[in-house]
């Protein structure tokens, strides 16, 4: 379950942008997650609660931005919802495209106090 390390990931994050703001605790942490970034979200909220204890994080609201997956067709410039990264183009049935959309993991803001 490699959501633990990314909770943990982030919990550094989150100390090491609330020590650079001379602050003591994060009140609002927003984060933006592709559904392409393998992630499994009732898993990250599973682990949660014991990633933050005792950190900056342990009081903060989580608040998740979710962001779909699109693609472009390398061959027809078609730019599409995707599921799965092996899913085809809907307009020629290419499997060939860029993804532009939903690999994302980051921490987006945090509000500090």
């Amino acid at each position: 379950m490699h959501e633990l390390s990314v909770a943990m990931g982030i919990v550094k994050i989150a100390e090491d942008e609330t020590k650079r703001a001379e602050a003591e605790r994060v009140t609002v942490i927003e984060l933006e997650i592709g559904r392409l970034a393998g992630i499994e979200f009732e898993s990250l909220d599973f682990v949660w609660p014991a990633a933050v204890k005792n950190t900056v994080l342990e009081h903060a609201e989580k608040k998740i931005e979710v962001k779909e997956g699109l693609a472009k067709c390398a061959d027809c410039d078609e730019v599409f919802k995707i599921q799965q990264f092996y899913d085809s183009c809907p307009s020629c049935s290419s499997n060939l495209k860029v993804v532009i959309q939903g690999k994302e993991l980051r921490v987006k803001a945090l509000e500090v106090v």
